[in-house]
This record gives structure tokens, C-alpha cells and sequence, in this order.
């Protein structure tokens, strides 16, 4: 659970709040599910996904 406490300014915690959201994923998570999405294109962008991360841990093994 995300939590994020407001200690007097709200403009900084609406912020605060909107960096853990997307460092956690569940922004694009939310884009993501706002359209159906067919199997084969799932299928697709689970392999595109596997592959940026295959091609993130090589650099960093290698760089």
C-alpha cells in the first residue's frame, strides 16, 4: 500500500504521491487497462517486455 503523509503543504504530497504511483507501475498499469487489450497483443507486449529486460541486465552486466 502506498501511503504519503501531508504535512501541511498539499501540492507537494499530490506529488509525492503521483512518483511513488509511477515508480510502482501502477500508473501505467491503469493506462494499460483502460482498453481491452486482445491475447495476441499481450502476447506481443509480454515478449517486447522480456526482451527490454533481458537487453536492461546484459548492459548492466556488461557496461
Amino acid at each position: 500500500m502506498i501511503e504519503v503523509e501531508v504535512r501541511g503543504d498539499i501540492e507537494y504530497a499530490i506529488r509525492q504521491l503521483k512518483k511513488k504511483l509511477q515508480m510502482d507501475g501502477i500508473k501505467r498499469e491503469l493506462k494499460r487497462r483502460e482498453y481491452y487489450e486482445k491475447p495476441s497483443e499481450k502476447k506481443r507486449r509480454k515478449q517486447a517486455e522480456a526482451k527490454r529486460k533481458l537487453r536492461k541486465l546484459r548492459f548492466r552486466r556488461h557496461g
